[in-house]
């Protein structure tokens, strides 16, 4: 078993003390472990392009090299800035990609890490960027020391591919507390169901907000023929919604999001004010933590998410909420609205020990939306 406290104070050792990226399942002892002991030099980003752009920003003001880690789902955010920033015939920027190896093809996962998984590697090699695999965590250390030294010698980024089970083992879990005066995802969703229409369309976030979502409807003796779940592509949540709202405008939209998604692809919030379709309602379900991959912190309780929707053209209860009565006011009243609306909701961290695992037909479940909709919108 890694002693990660170790494996840090060795990483530093070697030159490698600066670190950003987005969290990952696949390396959640990792991520937690540079939370607690990098401080300021370990920096969570929106995105892996934003992780990017920040570790090129410290190798040119230092010298040293820097690490970035990601689910190997943010290769595709990271690309074009490995490739038109840091690949060796523009700038030429060293660093170290950390990588969470979903859908690995020697493993069973889900639908939506399975191209992801089968292409890694391809892509690596598509992008000139060396890499190992870690097999073993007896050879991390090793394997860093490798990826430093080829990093340096041939300046430009090196990655390090990490199977399931090498970077994480802690459980994730992290069931809600009994009691607490703070709504939780379950009783944000509770409140906003009870006051929309029978016929309204939902969206779930990427990571638990999906599970909970369909729970929703389990729970309620509904068929699920009136959901999308958002389970890859993090942060595209509300911009699917807003595909389909401007195609049904009759209907009510409901996106949950949460905050760490919304604060991935932020630019989608002024193109839904522009857009400005009706009887949406974009609520961000804020805890401030990347809560599906371990619960390292987010920016999501130091950015004004309010404000920026304000900005952006929705219109908006003007506060964060935190008590689900005014949820439920704050639905009722402008469920109807002639626009976009914005709502933030403050809850508690966690998920329920017995909430059951997501176990549907991806595909079945898109033709079964896609009826529905279809169907009462001819």
């Amino acid at each position: 078993m890694i002693n990660y406290q170790a494996l840090i104070t060795d990483l530093k050792a070697i030159g490698l003390s600066f670190f950003t990226g987005v969290p990952d399942s696949l390396l959640n002892d990792f991520c937690l472990a540079l939370e607690v002991s990098c401080g300021k030099n370990n920096i969570i980003a929106a995105n892996e392009g934003n992780a990017i752009g920040i570790a090129a920003g410290h190798y040119l003001a230092t010298g040293h090299i820097p690490v970035v880690y990601m689910q190997n789902s943010g290769i595709g955010n990271a690309m074009n800035p490995l490739i038109s920033l840091t690949h060796r015939n523009v700038y030429s920027i060293p660093m170290i990609l950390v990588i969470g190896w979903r859908g690995d093809p020697e493993i069973n996962d889900h639908a939506q890490h399975k191209k992801q998984g089968e292409l890694t590697t391809v892509l690596m090699n598509d992008m000139d960027i060396p890499y190992r695999i870690l097999y073993n965590e007896n050879t991390v250390l090793d394997n860093f020391k490798w990826a430093a030294a080829e990093a340096t010698h041939l300046e430009t980024p090196v990655a390090l591919i990490v199977k399931k089970g090498i970077l994480s083992k802690a459980k994730k879990e992290n069931p809600y507390p009994d009691e607490g005066e703070m709504m939780n995802r379950e009783d944000a969703m509770d409140a906003v169901f009870d006051q929309m229409p029978d016929d309204t369309v939902y969206y779930a976030t990427t990571g638990r907000a999906t599970r909970e979502l369909h729970e929703m409807f389990v729970k309620r003796d509904l068929q699920p023929n009136r959901e999308f779940l958002n389970v890859g592509s993090m942060g595209h949540n509300s911009s699917v919604a807003l595909g389909m709202a401007m195609a049904l405008p009759e209907r009510h939209h409901v996106v949950f999001d949460g905050d760490a998604a919304t604060l991935m692809h932020l630019g989608a919030m002024p193109i839904i004010g522009k857009a400005h379709p009706k009887r949406f309602m974009h609520i961000v379900l804020n805890n401030g933590v990347h809560e599906s991959v371990g619960g390292q912190i987010s920016a999501g309780f130091n950015a004004n998410l309010t404000e920026i929707a304000k900005g952006s053209g929705y219109i908006t209860c003007n506060r964060c909420i935190e008590d689900p009565q005014e949820l439920k006011a704050t639905v009722a009243a402008l469920k109807d609205a002639d626009g976009p609306v914005f709502i933030e909701v403050k809850i508690r961290k966690g998920i329920r020990s017995r909430i059951p695992g997501l176990k549907i037909d991806l595909m079945q479940a898109r033709k079964d939306l896609m009826n529905i909709v279809r169907n009462s919108n001819d």
